[in-house]
């Protein structure tokens, strides 16, 4: 590789893309890899600053950076992705549908010591619409060595899929609905409406919903009968907390069902509890899910839709991160809300 004045560089090839910033306006490529350099370029570029070009012959054992970044982005993604053409040396990810991401953490890192290699994601574990951006890579030279590359496909498929989108699995949800004040109509359920949403946003439907008063046999009837009729996702929703008319907890437990957690370190969302009834989830959704954009729901329901099993120290882990800062204008999920790393 060598550089050469700009004024020598007309009729040759550029090896790679040329950026102009504009401070405040603009920041992107001016000249794409591949354009062949006119008399008429010679000022733009050094107007922007470009008095010298660099110039090689892609020799045997080195990769040009565009090549890097798309054996890099497709040897480390699993199922769910999009990868962009090359931009400025960096391929995109995004997903290719909805979905909770999964980064291998431990993969990424890996691949990071590689040398010159940079492959960066958002936070695992989180729902994702299809469209929104999740990663991204490019390497640091403009051209890089065979055998680092070869390095760094071999540390991605030792730790694959380091990234990938798992689609969602459509559940037929049964919604039982605590309390006595609901039960008997001295109010209106508001809890039904808002759960029947989310569900359906995130693509599953409310097969049936039963109010139930606070004695635990009658919630206990009621989650069963919903699993015989076919529900395979349980949401029961109030009597949470630990007022002595409270019985939720108690009644999940007397299902005979295998208590995951009563408890949750986030906020909104700490008196949640997950259990399972014969394979069935059974979550116990705290009032606050009524209240708030982004709670405890968000963090846990996709992924159990993606038919993952969490575990107690899955739930645990949201601590790092599981505080809402109750934000002016809540921008979930663009924000640090229930980010595991």
């Amino acid at each position: 590789m060598k550089t050469i004045p700009v004024e020598q560089a007309i009729g040759t090839m550029l090896c790679q893309d040329i950026t102009r910033i504009v401070p405040g306006q603009d920041k992107g490529p001016i000249f794409r890899r591949g354009h062949i350099v006119g008399p008429e370029d010679v000022p733009v570029l050094l107007d922007i600053g470009k008095a010298h070009l660099y110039v090689f012959d892609l020799q045997d054992g080195y990769v040009h950076e565009d090549d890097c970044a798309l054996r890099l982005a497709h040897a480390a993604s699993g199922m769910g992705i999009n990868i962009s053409p090359p931009s400025e040396g960096k391929a995109t990810l995004t997903a290719a549908h909805d979905g909770v991401l999964r980064v291998n953490v431990e993969g990424l890192l890996a691949l990071n010591t590689v040398i010159d290699v940079t492959f960066a994601t958002i936070h695992t574990g989180q729902f994702v619409k299809k469209g929104r951006v999740i990663g991204g890579t490019r390497v640091i030279p403009l051209a890089m060595p065979q055998d680092l590359m070869h390095e760094a496909e071999q540390v991605c498929k030792a730790h694959a899929p380091i990234i990938a989108v798992y689609p969602l699995q459509a559940a037929t949800v049964g919604i039982v609905t605590t309390g006595s004040e609901v039960f008997t109509g001295r109010i209106k359920d508001g809890f039904g409406p808002i759960l029947r949403k989310k569900f359906a946003d995130l693509g599953s439907k409310v097969l049936n919903q039963i109010l139930v008063s606070d004695q635990i046999d009658m919630t206990v009837d009621a989650i069963k009968t919903l699993i015989q009729q076919g529900a395979d996702f349980i949401a029961v929703t109030g009597g949470m907390s630990v007022d002595p008319d409270d019985q939720t907890p108690a009644a999940i437990r007397a299902t005979g069902a295998d208590i995951v957690t009563y408890g949750a370190p986030t906020y909104p969302g700490a008196m949640f509890m997950l259990a399972y009834l014969d394979g069935v989830p059974i979550v116990g959704l705290p009032g606050c899910v009524m209240y708030y954009k982004a709670s405890i729901f968000d963090l846990v329901v996709p992924r159990l839709l993606t038919g993952e099993r969490l575990e107690r120290k899955d739930i645990l882990a949201f601590g790092h991160g599981g505080l809402c800062e109750n934000c002016p204008s809540c921008h979930y999920p663009a924000c640090g809300f229930g980010k595991i790393s």
